[in-house]
């Protein structure tokens, strides 16, 4: 999974790739739950690029995307959003395919 570095670069990606966006951070136990199984779902959904926003280093971009709990998911197909996952809530592997799955 790449790491977003700029506000620049998020809107770039987000503007012109087929991409999920996933809200963490590195403090935050819910986040660090769903890791082991990213490198999988990655996998599963490779139609998708996967793309690390770190909350505390883009906090602009959290608020811009009203992204105020993580860990949270943004998908985007050149500039339309195709959806979201986003809540504070701990995340499933299953609920995160299932919102993958349901994307259109």
């Amino acid at each position: 999974m790449k790491t977003i570095e700029t506000a620049a670069q998020y809107e770039e990606i987000k503007n012109t790739k087929k991409a999920i966006f996933v809200f963490s951070a590195d403090w935050c136990p819910d986040c660090r739950f769903i890791q082991p199984f990213l490198p999988e779902i990655e996998q599963t959904f490779s139609e998708y690029e996967f793309y690390y926003v770190d909350r505390d280093q883009l906090l602009e971009v959290c608020q811009q995307e009203n992204v105020f709990g993580i860990p949270s998911f943004i998908a985007y197909d050149n500039g339309k959003e195709l959806g979201r996952f986003v809540s504070r809530d701990r995340k499933t592997k299953e609920e995160v395919e299932r919102f993958i799955g349901g994307l259109s």
